[in-house]
């Protein structure tokens, strides 16, 4: 069974750092495409990246683009988001998601055969 638990949220302010991770067990973290999409509230869910199992990251929104970083472990069975910079806007439950056996990438979210059930809540506020 293919399970993904998301970590690493909190508080922090304006111009602050976190680190998300996405621990993914009954299959490979690099064995498919792996994304990352949040929710703020009263909006809708939206994509934020995507990494391909060959590597390739795609990034979905342009106000993240050179602040956030998606990587991963395969040691660890981990994915990474490294979201630098942050502002109010970037508020937010963060999710990860995970389709086995993608080469490519896709901003859908239902497309992801699995995905994370709760969720990490980043709240950025001075």
């Amino acid at each position: 069974q293919v399970q993904l638990v998301e970590s690493g949220g909190g508080l922090v302010q304006p111009g602050g750092s976190l680190r998300l991770s996405c621990a993914v067990s009954g299959t490979t973290v690099d064995g498919g495409a792996i994304g990352w999409f949040r929710q703020a509230p009263g909006k809708e869910r939206e994509p934020i990246s995507c990494m391909t199992s060959g590597g390739t990251i795609i990034y979905y929104l342009d106000s993240v683009k050179g602040r956030f970083t998606a990587s991963r472990a395969a040691a660890e069975n981990t994915g990474y988001l490294q979201m630098n910079n942050l502002k109010p806007d970037d508020t937010a439950i963060y999710y990860c998601a995970i389709k086995r056996g993608a080469t490519v990438c896709s901003g859908s979210y239902r497309w992801y055969t699995n995905r994370g059930r709760q969720g990490t809540q980043v709240t950025v506020s001075s």
